[in-house]
């Protein structure tokens, strides 16, 4: 049986997404890509874009699950982290709509997956991309490398709880 999962790597103004299907012959690549929105629109606008962006992916792919990356904010940036999570929230509503359940993975959970080291730099990040998915350069911008490892990620927890689906 073949299955495929939707990492998404939320953002204002691009939002990464990469879709993963796994297979008893292992993992390919379906299709990667970002969502933007316009920065000089209006927040209501941009995240009416990111809705649409979002909900095109998941009707085109139909995906099992969405590995959607948790918010993370810094305390000396509380703004950010609002407006991520207004871009988050419209992500969860576009995959409610779609009837995908969302399963959350913290950047630190991704990286220690995929290299061993929860603090890996993106360098070090895109490099196991690479390796994973065969790829001969990381993917652009980063924000697609970051959606496939979510992807990723959730493809080898689902292999140790023995499904595809969510916890």
């Amino acid at each position: 049986m073949v299955e495929r999962i939707l990492g998404i790597d939320p953002g204002l103004n691009i939002t990464g997404y990469g879709v993963v299907e796994m297979a008893a012959d292992g993992l390919r690549i379906v299709e990667a890509g970002v969502v933007r929105s316009g920065a000089k629109r209006t927040l209501a606008a941009r995240l009416a874009e990111i809705y649409a962006g979002v909900s095109e992916v998941l009707t085109t792919f139909q995906p099992a699950a969405m590995a959607l990356e948790e918010l993370y904010s810094h305390y000396e940036r509380p703004r950010t982290a609002i407006l991520m999570g207004h871009a988050r929230g419209v992500i969860c509503v576009a995959a409610a709509n779609h009837n995908t359940p969302v399963i959350p993975y913290a950047a630190t959970q991704v990286k220690k997956i995929l290299t061993g080291n929860g603090r890996a730099p993106k360098a070090q990040m895109q490099r196991a991309i690479c390796r994973e998915l065969k790829l001969p350069e990381p993917p652009e911008p980063p924000d697609v490398a970051d959606a496939l490892a979510l992807a990723l990620c959730h493809c080898y927890l689902a292999r140790t709880r023995g499904d595809g689906m969510s916890e």
